[in-house]
This record gives C-alpha cells, structure tokens and sequence, in this order.
C-alpha cells in the first residue's frame, strides 16, 4: 500500500506542475467544499422546479468548479463539474454528473473523453468523487489511481472529459445507460463552453478499457442515432479489454480462482438497471451474496469467491441461468454484439492469457480469453463491424491477460487517437481477423 500511495502522490506532483498554468473557469459557477462526502453533496440532485424531463438530454443543470484531485491531494488544476440531464437504461430521464479537466497547453478543440472501470455498485466509487477529493476504501482507489492515465492526455494537449457512466443509482454493466452518459457528458461540456472551455465544435476522441470499454463502445454505438451532434465530431473510440456478451461471461468466469468472485456483483447490476428480483431465483447462499455485495466494487470481489458458480447461489430448479427469463431479458439487451455498429474508425485490443488469473475455459462457443472477458467474443464484434463496412484495427495479446493487457493497450490507444486527431487515416486489421463465437441472442428454457 505505501508503494501504492508514493507512486500515486508522484503522479499528483506532475499534474500539478504540469497544469499550474491552467486559467480558472468564469466567475459565479458553485462552488463546494471538496471535504463534502458524496452522501450528503447536495450537487449530485436535481432540485429544480421544472420535470426533469422538460430538459433535453445534455442540457447543464448544476456547475461547480474545485481543484482536482488525486489520492485527496488537492493539485492546481481546477476541475469543472456538471450534473446534467440524460438517460438511464430504462429509458427515463435522469441526472448525471461528468468532470472537465483543461490542459494547460489546450485550446478547447481537441477532447478526450475517458471512461473509467470503476466497475462499482456504489456511487461513491465514481469518478467525480474522486476527483472532489473523497478516497473511499478500496473502489475509490480504483478512479484515483486512474490519474497515471489522465496524465499523459493532459500533457499532450487533450481536454478530458470524465463521465460517471454508470449513473448515480450505479447500474453496473447497464450497457445504453453507460453511453447515454458518455454522450450527454460531452453535450454537457460543450454546451457550458463558458465555464468548461470545450468548443462547440471541438472534435472527440472516445477511450476506455475493461469497464471503461463498455462505456466508450455502446457511446460509439449509439451515437448515430442518439447524438447525431456528437457523433459528427467523434475523431474514433479506443478501448481494451471489453465485455461483448454478458451470458458469456458469466460462463466463462464460472469457477475461476479470481474473476469468479464478480459474478454476484454482474447479477446485481443486471437486476438493478433492469428493475428485476433476482433473490427469488437464488438459494440461502446466493441471498446472502447478494445482500453483502449491494454496495460492492470490483476490489470486493477478486479473488474473494474462488470457485463460484451460478450453480452455487441458484435454487435448484434454475441451475440453468437461462432459465430465468428476466436474466436472459437483460443480458440480450447488453449483449454489444446486438448493438447498432460504430461509423467511426476503432481500435479493440484484447488479451487472450487468462490463465494467469486463474481463468481456464473449455466450454463449446465460448473458450479462452483474458481471464474475464473473451477473445471469442472480441474477435466476433470486430469481425461484425468490418463486415458492415467499419474501419477496426483489432489485437490480440496472447501473452497477457486483463489485469496486463493495459501495459499495451492502453499506450496504443493514446497512439491511435493521437494519430486519428492528426488526420491520420486509420489502420485496418479486417481481412486478417480470426472467426470468433456467436453473439445471437439468448434463449429462455423452461425451469427445471
């Protein structure tokens, strides 16, 4: 842990050298103590007079400005805060809250939106906590330690754009929600150009990786047809490590010695952004899960269950998983493969060395990957966006798995969108990408 602390304390320095010279936004915007712990920050609610849905999604409700944050090491950058209108899985309006971040040699037209893997049931785990100061133990650490990546953005010129993508009722692995955020987080931006700096017309990159992956695909999915306005601007998305099939998943990490312990928390999230009661398909144990992981992140759960199965926590007329109908109704609905293609040019990478984490599958359709999510899978979506004409540049990293693959996904993907913000036409790797599994929908089958 104190390795942990230098290392991130010395990240918090070079931000602070780095950006001492970034101007401070317009007078007049909220401000709010950054101590204020997010249970009782008032800047989280909409308490306006008018419906929440008589605003358009995007629209700014609440501005605030602090300085960033790292590790609660308050540096000179000041961060822009908004709460602002968008949409959650179901369809209804809601309020979200998204941070700006200006770099000290930017001009406001060249943005990158970064998407976190907080990957948390509880809210206070987000981004914009962070980033006000609060450190909770330990998913906290998960978006402070994030910094060693918004750094370099800065450093290089990006304006960043930090959404809370799981929303404030944090509906982990909510698949639309998570890019209604990120879309709405970028027309909130712009649309306070006076308090944030981002241009109206400032072009976009979209990055993220495992969670954060989730995030920036389904936001680059449904952005033609969501956010047309956005969608014009985006330069790309470059993303590693992304869950494509939820039902796959679930399988694969069946068992596992370190990812198997993430199953109650995707449970959860499923039931929750789609309003479900999973307790009544699950035995004694399975309750008991469920009700410890309600305000659970991803640092609860691994390693902590090895060996867990759906088996193990469901009654035994549902051994099957997909004899729960509700269950099978919410992972089609987040399945990426199922999703509307990207018209802008992709970077995917991909680890394929589970193993290493303990995750070793042999199961018909689904087989190996980096430990939590699948290559089959991965290859799959790209092979479904070239066939439909999308520019995709995908690698496979057979040597690492999830909890590596970042050491080179992620300096590509700074790389990638250099290049694309250059102008630079994108590489392809159709033609030469390997057959991977199904993603058709999945079927119910009767209990029993």
């Amino acid at each position: 842990m104190r390795k942990f602390r230098v290392r991130h304390a010395a990240i918090a320095g070079v931000v602070a050298l780095a950006v001492a010279a970034v101007p401070t936004v317009a007078s007049g915007v909220q401000e709010q103590s950054s101590s204020t712990t997010a249970g009782s920050d008032a800047f989280y609610t909409y308490n306006g007079s008018k419906p929440l849905s008589s605003y358009r999604p995007g629209d700014v409700l609440k501005v605030r400005t602090l300085p960033y944050h790292v590790l609660g090491i308050a540096t000179p950058l000041q961060a822009t805060q908004l709460l602002y209108r968008t949409t959650d899985e179901q369809g209804h309006p809601s309020a979200g809250v998204t941070s700006v971040l200006r770099s000290p040699g930017g001009d406001g037209r060249k943005v990158v939106s970064y998407q976190s893997f907080y990957d948390s049931l509880d809210p206070e785990d987000g981004p914009s906590r962070a980033v006000a100061g609060n450190v909770k133990l330990p998913g906290g650490l998960i978006a402070n330690g994030e910094s060693t990546l918004v750094a370099p953005l800065l450093l290089s010129g990006y304006d960043v754009v930090l959404p809370d993508t799981e929303g404030q009722a944090a509906h982990l692995t909510a698949s639309r929600e998570y890019g209604y955020n990120t879309l709405d987080s970028l027309r909130a931006a712009s649309g306070a150009a006076s308090r944030t700096g981002i241009s109206p017309d400032a072009r976009v990159g979209l990055m993220g990786y495992s969670g954060g992956a989730v995030a920036t695909n389904w936001a680059a999915s449904l952005a033609p047809t969501y956010a047309p306005d956005i969608n014009k601007r985006l330069v790309g998305y470059a993303e590693g490590g992304v869950l494509v099939k939820p039902s796959h998943i679930l399988r694969y990490i069946e068992g596992s010695q370190v990812w198997s312990g993430l199953i109650p928390e995707l449970l959860i999230g499923q039931a929750r952004s789609y309003d479900f009661d999973l307790k009544k398909y699950l035995n004694g144990y399975g309750k008991q899960l469920v009700d410890e992981h309600q305000h659970a992140s991803i640092a609860d759960a691994l390693g902590h269950y090895p060996g867990l199965t759906w088996k193990k926590m469901a009654k035994p007329e549902y051994a099957n998983p997909n004899s729960v109908p509700e269950l099978v109704e919410a992972v089609n609905k987040t399945n990426l493969g199922l999703a509307p293609t990207p018209t802008v040019p992709g970077y995917i990478g991909q680890g394929n060395a589970g193993s290493l984490e303990g995750t070793t599958s042999n199961i018909a359709g689904i087989g190996s990957g980096d430990g939590i999510t699948v290559a089959g899978d991965t290859r799959a979506l790209a092979r479904k966006y070239c066939a439909e004409g999308a520019a995709v540049w995908y690698k496979q990293y057979d040597a690492l798995s999830h909890l590596t693959a970042p050491t080179a996904t992620v300096p590509t993907a700074l790389a990638w969108l250099r290049a694309r913000f250059a102008g630079k036409e994108a590489l392809s790797s159709c033609g030469s990408i390997a057959e991977g599994n199904s993603l058709a929908a999945d079927e119910t089958v009767p209990a029993g």
